[in-house]
């Protein structure tokens, strides 16, 4: 190792986290949570996309203590590290912190090893990471419990109306609630990652680079993938058809890819790096649950800008996958407590939330704007799977109607989608 090289950019990104605590943030999600962890001998784990706001919860969450930051996004230092003198020079340069925080720690070779060894030795550490399943799975090997898990994602709706100044609407007066939908328009459109939302940039270049970034660096590069075709194909397939089914035998005749097998390793790749999810269809028997077509979601509405969509076409899509991610930062995992559902005879509803023991709840998406007698449709669906489900707990998600009705000796609630983001 270099010695000076890597003192020198652990003294320069010292500079940079002074300079970053003077600064004014959002509060996030699940900050409050975090905290009852931090003086836990547990590793505090902080996954999300990239730039989603991971150091920033990590700086929010250790403001007011001494602590060490290292960032693994830095070439320069990934070069020229040897581990244990790594130690040493955050001890000189820190003088004894009390807590280690190591960003995007995916990047360092072997770090599971490191983090072990540093926790054996009694350290307090915090990691971020922006590749879900691997992380999960080295730490679930090498920590075997000893880790607290938190998960960052772009800005939640009302973080986003933080942002903008915008908290104190009353959707009560019809002027203010017109601002409402309008910020919930340009939210739902250009998507809630941080430098977006608080600054003037054009929001398509930007997620076109972050897109493409993370395709590079948490898939190619991570994965080393030499068919680069196939997965800029795959990604920007997945980007146009969000919301909608999927199947791995459909894509792999569409794109060339060499089997099904291929494409389904593909597909979690870009799941790890948090670009898109995949929703299996609901089915109390596991095998037809694998079996079935999927759906995919982005992990941002905003990505959705990637390609070179019609807004008002995709609407109906964008809200959908909007409520998908929401009922993630709720704590619903997919394919555990999230699904999608198809009737036996094929009505789609959007999605199922269970329990382990039972189904809990159905929710239905129904943009109004939608041609046809779409309510009539949707409404259908929902019915047709509550009984099959047995599941009373009826919900359609909208765009500004309101009302709870009859069907059939059921009662389905309207709410509108700003209420149910901000509920």
């Amino acid at each position: 190792m270099n010695k000076i090289l890597v003192k020198k950019a652990i003294l320069e990104q010292k500079k940079e986290k002074e300079i970053l605590l003077l600064k004014t943030y959002i509060p996030r999600q699940n900050l409050e949570k975090a905290k009852e962890y931090l003086n836990s001998s547990l590793v505090k784990v902080v996954l999300g996309p990239r730039r989603a706001g991971k150091s920033v919860f990590c700086l929010l969450l250790l403001k007011d203590t001494n602590f060490a930051y290292l960032n693994f996004d830095d070439e320069d230092l990934l070069k020229n590290i040897m581990q244990d003198d790594l130690i040493q020079l955050i001890a000189e340069i820190y003088d004894d912190p009390k807590i280690l925080l190591f960003d995007e720690i995916q990047n360092l070779k072997n770090w599971e090893l490191f983090v072990n060894k540093l926790q054996r030795r009694g350290k307090n550490i915090v990691l971020t990471g922006s590749n879900s399943n691997l992380l999960s799975q080295e730490l679930a090997s090498h920590l075997t419990g000893r880790y607290a898990q938190f998960e960052v994602l772009p800005f939640s709706f009302k973080e986003f109306l933080q942002a903008k100044g915008k908290v104190n609407l009353n959707p009560l007066v019809s002027e203010e609630k017109g601002v409402m939908l309008n910020l919930l328009s340009l939210y739902i459109k250009c998507g809630g990652f941080p430098e977006v939302v608080t600054t003037n940039l054009d929001p398509a270049p930007y997620l076109q680079t972050l897109f493409d970034a993370a395709l590079l660096k948490d898939v190619v590069k991570r994965h080393n993938i030499r068919l680069l075709q196939n997965i800029y194909d795959l990604s920007f397939f997945l980007a146009s058809n969000f919301a909608c089914e999927i199947s791995a035998r459909k894509i792999k005749n569409s794109l060339g890819f060499a089997s099904t097998t291929t494409v389904l390793t593909h597909l979690k790749y870009l799941e790890q790096a948090y670009l898109c999810l995949i929703l299996n269809r609901f089915s109390y028997k596991v095998r037809e649950q694998i079996k079935s077509p999927k759906k995919v979601y982005l992990v941002d509405s905003g990505y959705s800008l990637v390609k070179s969509f019609r807004f008002s076409e995709n609407f109906g899509r964008l809200i959908e996958n909007l409520v998908f991610v929401t009922l993630l930062r709720m704590g619903h995992k997919p394919n555990f407590s999230l699904f999608y559902y198809k009737t036996r005879n094929s009505k789609e509803v959007d999605f199922v939330l269970k329990t382990q023991e039972k189904v809990q709840e159905l929710i239905q998406v129904w943009w109004e704007q939608q041609e046809g007698n779409s309510k009539n449709r949707e409404i259908k669906a929902l019915l047709e799977a509550s009984g099959e489900l047995n599941c009373e707990n009826l919900k359609v998600i909208t765009w500004d109607y309101e009302k709870k009705e009859h069907f059939n000796g059921k009662i389905v609630e309207f709410i509108p989608l700003f209420k149910w983001l901000l509920a």
